[in-house]
């Protein structure tokens, strides 16, 4: 496996390789439309991610390809530094957002989380897409000793079942599903 982070893409720098409005995404998302199928990308806290390789090739792979901006995807590259370009979600470490962290943890809210990433005393993120952090599982495994040392009252103490599930690519726990919302959110239920 590589030891450097693959390149991802969120829905609104999927948008921007495409020169389209992040709203597009889900419309292509979209099962009466069937052109981007949803298996292709990881979901970390209720969000869908793609990795920068499979992003760049979709536009040849539709009925009417659309046009890739160059310029946009080296922006995405030097933005996220050193890393690698994969092709397919099969590819990807195990990557967790904040609720996954929660789950890892058994933190008591959210809040305690964003109190410390917010104080500069949680690992900072691997990337930072579409307005959200994520983390390397091993990123966030390797800082939980320090995390530990500098706590006063939770323990920090890794549940070694859900990273397991994370590495397996079995975790169905919060954030492991996209949830419906807007007006047709009733309808999924």
């Amino acid at each position: 496996m590589h030891r450097l982070k693959p390149y991802l893409v969120g829905h609104q720098e999927f948008a921007a390789l495409y020169g389209v409005a992040p709203q597009m995404v889900s419309q292509w998302l979209s099962p009466s439309r069937n052109v981007l199928d949803p298996a292709t990308a990881i979901v970390v806290s209720g969000v869908r991610y793609w990795p920068l390789g499979f992003a760049c090739r979709f536009g040849t792979t539709t009925a009417r390809p659309k046009q890739l901006n160059v310029r946009y995807k080296e922006r995405l590259i030097a933005e996220q530094g050193e890393g690698w370009e994969a092709d397919s979600r099969d590819q990807l470490p195990p990557i967790v957002g904040q609720q996954e962290i929660m789950e890892l943890f058994h933190l008591p809210s959210q809040g305690t989380l964003a109190t410390r990433i917010a104080a500069g005393n949680f690992p900072q993120q691997d990337w930072l897409l579409s307005g959200s952090g994520l983390w390397l599982l091993d990123t966030v495994l390797g800082a939980a000793p320090g995390l530990r040392a500098s706590a006063r009252s939770l323990s920090w103490e890794v549940d070694e079942q859900v990273v397991k599930a994370l590495r397996e690519g079995t975790y169905d726990g919060p954030g492991s599903k996209v949830l419906t919302r807007g007006r047709h959110a009733r309808k999924g239920l």
